[in-house]
Order: structure tokens, then sequence, then C-alpha cells
């Protein structure tokens, strides 16, 4: 029991009267009534404070099955009043360090009637995490008192990666293949017979088939030609190393740069098994910690879920060669090799140069780096100040570096990609996109 504002104003009431009684009463009577009106006052708070554990509201606590990282993740409290209209004030202990909405609730419920709460919770780490009780306050009827009490909901939850954006990738992947949804740009042409389609205006004349044209001439004396629909090839093999080494663990807008890097493995593999692919996935750091083959069908899209959510990124050198070598032992096939990781310079990525220059020309090598969105902040802003100064020429030549190394890279044959780390989700899908409609795999 807790007592509202409206008994410590009453009390500060009776004692500022207390003087004011002095002048038509003696001492002794004054205080004597003061005291008698704070013990009815104190009196009135506890017969408040029984009467409303009387007609407590229910408390229920709603989460999704599976946190997504990065998301804001709705959690629904529904409470419900039985007999009385009821003020509330709910406080959800939820995970330490999870980012939050409203650290607490406040609500009317009028009575016999079920209202639905909600805020949201964003965690910045994937793992198991305990969620506690919730802790509630209901005010009485004469608004003299709250209840406060625990009500037991903990339990443990578990953060998964970026789900809520595999969900929006699938509905999206879907409408593409559907015709539902137009590209807003023809990236390219399939190898692979989808249809025959009625001739349409700005269609290729290179892909009307005439022999099908002459028989449906023939046939039905319908003189629109037909063009052959080509698709991207499917069965493909699709490759991704992920590195979980020490510069995965730099943090780039409060989540790791692992986590981005997991966020977009988990992206591409979902294009790729939609597209019909075979994938595997490699995660490494001074050996090959992880190993999936590459399979099909979107059953194994579950598989990589459930065995990479548990990874974390290590304080450890990334041994390039050595994962590289290990994929050459294991794909013997010709395949997209994508290694997610990150940069720094020529002289200090000597080892990855190496490595993915290995796999050219046999395999198509993918380098796939995370930048920091902040570097670009400060190369792009302009400053009088010193200190400034000095940071902005620091990140201009991080960035020149890069380039550098990118450019030898792109002499050797490997595919580079450069991003910021919230944006490489998106354009890896669409890189990847690319390379299966131009048939460059």
């Amino acid at each position: 029991m807790v007592p509202s504002r409206r008994v410590y104003l009453l009390l500060v009431l009776g004692i500022a009267a207390a003087p004011i009684l002095c002048l038509f009463l003696n001492i002794k009577a004054a205080i004597a009534i003061t005291l008698l009106f704070d013990a009815i006052v104190l009196g009135l708070m506890v017969i408040d404070g029984l009467q409303v554990r009387r007609s407590r509201v229910q408390i229920s606590r709603e989460l999704p099955s599976r946190l997504s990282i990065g998301r804001d993740n709705p959690v629904v409290l529904k409470v419900t009043s039985p007999n009385t209209n009821a003020l509330i004030e709910i406080c959800d202990y939820y995970p330490t360090g999870f980012g939050v909405s409203a650290p607490a609730l406040r609500a009317i419920v009028p009575n016999n009637s079920t209202q639905e709460l909600t805020y949201t919770v964003k965690p910045t780490q994937r793992g198991e995490f305990p969620w506690g009780n919730i802790q509630a306050r209901q005010l009485g009827i004469w608004g003299l008192a709250w209840d406060d009490w625990q009500i037991p909901q903990s339990l443990p939850v578990k953060v998964y990666p970026d789900l809520v954006g595999l969900r929006s990738l699938t509905i999206r992947l879907t409408l593409q293949s559907s015709g539902s949804m137009r590209q807003s740009r023809k990236t390219g042409i399939g190898t692979e017979f989808a249809e025959l389609r009625n001739y349409r205006t700005g269609d290729d004349l290179r892909f009307i088939d005439w022999k099908a044209t002459a028989r449906r001439v023939g046939a039905y004396g319908n003189a629109m030609p037909l063009v052959r629909v080509l698709e991207p090839e499917q069965e493909q093999t699709l490759i991704i190393l992920l590195d979980r080494g020490r510069l995965m663990t730099a943090k780039v807008q409060s989540l790791q740069r692992f986590d981005w890097g997991m966020n977009a493995t988990l992206s591409l593999a979902l294009a790729g098994l939609h597209r019909g692919d075979r994938v595997g996935v490699g995660v490494f750091d001074r050996q090959m910690h992880t190993w999936i083959p590459p399979e099909r069908g979107q059953h194994h899209l579950n598989q990589l879920i459930d065995r990479l959510t548990p990874i974390q990124p290590v304080l450890f050198e990334s041994d390039y060669l050595g994962a590289v070598t290990n994929v050459l032992q294991r794909q013997t096939r010709r395949a997209l090799v994508v290694v997610i990781t990150d940069l720094v310079d020529v002289t200090a990525s000597t080892e990855l140069l190496a490595a993915l220059s290995k796999l050219a020309p046999r395999y198509l090598p993918f380098c796939v780096t995370l930048r920091d969105p902040q570097v670009d902040r400060l190369a792009h802003t302009f400053t009088d100040d010193v200190t400034d100064a000095y940071a902005r020429a620091v990140a201009l030549d991080l960035l020149m570096q890069r380039q550098v190394a990118f450019a030898q890279l792109k002499q050797k044959g490997v595919l580079v990609l450069d991003a910021p780390a919230n944006e490489i989700g998106d354009q890896l899908l669409e890189r990847y996109l690319q390379l299966k409609a131009r048939n460059q795999l």
C-alpha cells in the first residue's frame, strides 16, 4: 500500500491549519484536532487500500514467440477490470539493456471491460534473456491509496536475428515472382525457358519463337507472334562466409557488425533459396567455426536460423586463407562465394586480398564489407573547428584506403560491395538478383 498525493496534500493541509486553530483554541486543543484529522486521513487511506485489494485488475502479458534484434517488438499487456473503474500504473520488468518505448504505462480501465496496453522493446543482443514479473499499482476508489503488488509473469525469452525483415522480404520476393509487383528497372534476362506469351510492344525481336508462331497461325489463323520468356538459371550454388572475428565486434548504430552481417546473410540465403539455388553458410574466425552444407528448399532457412542464432563474435583475428581453403575442399563445383567482413586498408587486409584472389577464376568471389555510417558523416561534414577537422581528415583517409583495397580486389576479378552496415542487406540482395539476371555465375 502506497499513499497517494491526495493523502500528502491533506496531511500538509492539516499541519497548515494548526496555527489558524491556535487563534481560536488553546495550543493543546489545536494539536489534538490536528492529530485527530491526520489519524482520520491515515485511517481512510488504509480502508481505501484494503477496498481496492478486493477489486484488483487482472493483467496478462503477450510477447512475440521470437524477438527480432534491432527491431521494435510489440509487447501487449491485457488489463481486465472486474467491477469498478480502475486507474492503474504498470511497470514491466523487461530484460536489462533492451530499448523500450514506455518504461511505465498508465491507463483508466472501465468496469467490466478489457483494455490492451502496448509498448515496444528493441533488443540489441541475440541470445536468451530473463523477462521479469509485472509490477502493478491501482488507485483506490477515494483516491487515497495505491495498492501495489507484483504479478508473477517471469519467463525466458529468445532474441533472434531480424525475423521481421525476413518476413517482409519473403512477401516482396513472392510478389516479384508472381508478377504482382513491377520492377522499377529491368536488370537483364535469364537463360532457362519459362513460357511462351504474346508479343508486346518493346519486346526484343530476337526472342520471337517463329516455329511456335507458325504452328499457331496454321492451327488458329492467329498471326500474333509468340515470344519466349526466359528466367534466371536455378540450382546454382551460393556459399556465404560470415566473418566473426575482431573487426566484426565493433558496434555500428547500437548493433555489432556481426549482427548486421548475420541479418544480411539470412536475407541473402532467403533470396537464394527462393530463386531455387543451393545455399551453404560458413562462420569463421581463426578456424571454420560453423559449416552448413549447401541445400535447397525453404526448410533449409529454418535450419540456418536455428544454427546461426547462438553464434557470437570473438576477439580473434580471422584466418581468411583458412576459410577459403576450407571452402575449396568442400565445394568442388563452381559457386558464388560471398565473404561478409570488413577491412581497414591494403596492408591490414593483405590476407583477405590473397584469399579472395585464390577463389578466382574457378569460383565467383564476392567481397562484402560493412562500412560505419558515422565515418561517412564525419568525412562529408565541413567544419571550422580544429578537432573536428582532424576527425574529418582521418575519416577521409580511411575511406580512401578502403577504395585502394577495393580497386586491387576488382583488378583480380573479385566483385565488391561496400555499403553502410544498416543498409547492407538491401544492397546485397539487389546485387545478387542482378548477378542472377545477368547470368554472371
